[in-house]
């Protein structure tokens, strides 16, 4: 081979490479993909903290167990960072929890279990972006709740365990009907902002059943009908990122998760919030600007 001819190879292979770290999912190898412990890092945990502590009624709620926030940095997917507060406190999680449900059904779906019609997709995409109950109960109601537990509970995902908890569907979106409390707390609609951050980190990677229901996940994520909370904050500072979201709120629990997927590689992480406060969709959406300077801190240290 000539060399003009290499160097075109090799051009075209570092775009590829380039290319394929700018489209969802990403397709690092398995060997890349890491436990949040291991992406855990010193520097942006510190700056997390000091930074949510600036704000009193924050740092008040943090320490009564009433605020917990996640984020992990994948401006470099080879190199994500996680920092977090109250990564493991369990609590009442209202909506967000749906997503639990998506993956069960994809998990379903890609093992024949559930037939994959025009209505299940109408279903997952109304559950998921505009937060649907009725949408979200029958997709409950199609699965079972022993189903769900199945894959939340999955050696290959650990997306619940009984020493922390995690996510949880154990009721449907309506009156009436069986439970399925989870253990610990006995919530009906549970999360941790670890495990949250860790079912992004998994579905960004394309590791949520595969590359292909990952994609299709992220399709339906994609574009939320409702803009508060995060969303609200992120159309002013980032209209041309894109946003891959689940909320929820019940009375004074309010929460949100989202995979944000800016133009340019610094806007680029996953955040999630859990909060038990009246003020609880205030501060979140309060929260994006002080998270991003402290990931834009992080890649200047």
């Amino acid at each position: 081979m000539k060399l003009y001819q290499l160097i075109i190879v090799l051009v075209l292979f570092i775009s590829s490479v380039a290319n394929s770290q700018n489209d969802l999912p990403l397709r690092l190898d398995d060997s890349k993909i890491k436990t949040l412990n291991n992406l855990s890092n010193p520097l942006l945990q510190k700056s997390l903290e000091q930074e949510l502590n600036k704000v009193p009624a924050w740092k008040k709620l943090i320490a009564e167990n009433k605020m917990a926030v996640g984020v992990i940095d994948l401006s470099n997917p080879e190199d994500a960072k996680y920092a977090s507060v109250n990564s493991n406190q369990m609590m009442y999680a209202a909506s967000l929890p749906k997503i639990a449900v998506l993956l069960a059904a994809m998990d379903a779906i890609e093992k024949g279990q559930l037939k994959e019609t025009p209505e299940v997709v109408k279903d997952m995409k109304l559950m998921i972006s505009n937060s649907n109950n009725q949408a979200s109960t029958r997709m409950i109601d199609r699965l079972g709740y022993a189903k769900i537990e199945s894959v939340m509970t999955d050696d290959k995902y650990k997306l619940y365990d009984k020493t922390y908890g995690g996510l949880w569907v154990g009721k449907r979106y309506a009156a009436g009907g069986p439970t399925n409390r989870e253990p610990l707390k006995h919530l009906s609609h549970a999360a941790t902002v670890a495990q949250v951050c860790k079912y992004y980190y998994l579905l960004a990677n394309g590791k949520l059943v595969n590359n292909e229901r990952s994609k299709e996940m992220l399709d339906i994520m994609e574009n939320p009908a409702l803009h508060h909370k995060f969303v609200n904050t992120l159309d002013l500072i980032a209209p041309d990122a894109r946003l891959f979201r689940k909320s929820g709120s019940w009375k004074n629990f309010h929460s949100d998760s989202i995979l944000v997927w800016g133009k340019e590689a610094t806007r680029r992480y996953i955040l999630v919030a859990l909060i038990d406060d009246a003020n609880g969709e205030s501060i979140i959406r309060n929260l994006v600007v002080p998270v991003e300077k402290v990931l834009k801190k992080a890649l200047v240290i």
